[in-house]
């Protein structure tokens, strides 16, 4: 497992100088909740933290500042007025497919001399620790 949790901040931290050296005015995780919106509009506040595997005060407290950024939007949910809806603004629109591109070119970069077959054992095993630590 240190050998996963070193990969993954080794990772986080090349795809954070990325966004930066771009001139991108997003962390990792910020990216990752818009990434998760963007195909979602609309998505709640609840899911997405669901599907980031972040807990409620860190989605919340990401969440504030991309409104104060002026990327998302908050809208009370028209079927239950204790949730939110979140949406991407025209400017979240066009931060996310910038960092888009950065982070599809990390991503490039990472993977470079791996095949796709590498990729697959990959998810594989992933997937397999992943029951595994779930099912115990």
């Amino acid at each position: 497992f240190f050998k996963i949790d070193t990969t993954i901040k080794r990772i986080r931290t090349f795809m954070q100088r990325g966004l930066s050296d771009a001139g991108i005015d997003l962390t990792v995780d910020q990216w990752v909740v818009l990434d998760h919106i963007h195909p979602s509009p609309g998505i709640s506040q609840n899911d997405l933290a669901t599907i980031t595997a972040k807990d409620a005060p860190t989605i919340t407290r990401i969440l504030d500042l991309l409104v104060q950024k002026g990327l998302i939007r908050r809208q009370m949910s028209e079927y239950d007025r204790r949730k939110f809806s979140i949406f991407l603004t025209e400017e979240g629109e066009k931060q996310h497919l910038q960092a888009f591109h950065v982070i599809a070119e990390v991503r490039k970069k990472s993977w470079e001399n791996l095949t796709d077959e590498d990729y697959n054992h990959l998810v594989r095993i992933m997937d397999q620790i992943y029951e595994n630590s779930i099912s115990s």
